[in-house]
Parts: structure tokens; sequence; C-alpha cells
């Protein structure tokens, strides 16, 4: 998957502890473990508002986006091509 979740890594940095996190935002920390893994397919943004809120960040340091090998070869064989763009006169 091409999103990554930094929040272990922001709660280190924060000396935040899985457990308060999870109480303060209202999740079992069951499920905290798992959306620190990664292996979420979504979160509400109630939650990452939460999380944001207690960990004093923007979500962008949360989550971050990485182009995946496949993603990266359509891009560079697109690009060699040229763009098909019509003009109305």
């Amino acid at each position: 998957m091409s999103i990554i979740v930094n929040l272990d890594v922001m709660m280190a940095r924060r000396k935040v502890k899985s457990k308060d996190l999870a109480a303060f935002v209202g999740v079992t920390e069951q499920n905290m473990s798992l959306l620190k893994s990664g292996k979420i397919k979504g979160v509400r943004f109630s939650t990452l508002d939460r999380i944001c809120t207690y960990l004093n960040c923007q979500p962008g340091d949360i989550l971050e986006h990485r182009a995946s090998t496949e993603a990266e070869a359509l891009v560079s064989d697109d690009s060699s091509q040229p763009s098909q763009i019509e003009t109305v006169e």
C-alpha cells in the first residue's frame, strides 16, 4: 500500500503511551494497535482530529504517501506520450 502510517513515530516523539491515546480518542487499545500498524482500511476524520489534538500535530505528520513502483511505472510511461488536449476556438 502506498499510504504509510507514522503514528508510532509521532507517539514516540511525544512520549505518549497507546493506552493513554486510545482513552483520549475513545477507541480500544486493540484498535489503536491496528491503526499504528497500518492494518486498517480507513480512519474517520473525527478520530484523526482527536489523535492530532492529543499529539499536537498535523495529519501529514501521521499519514504519508509513497508512490508504489507500479504507480511510478505508469507515470513514467505516460510522460513519454504527448498529451491529447483539444482546444476549442
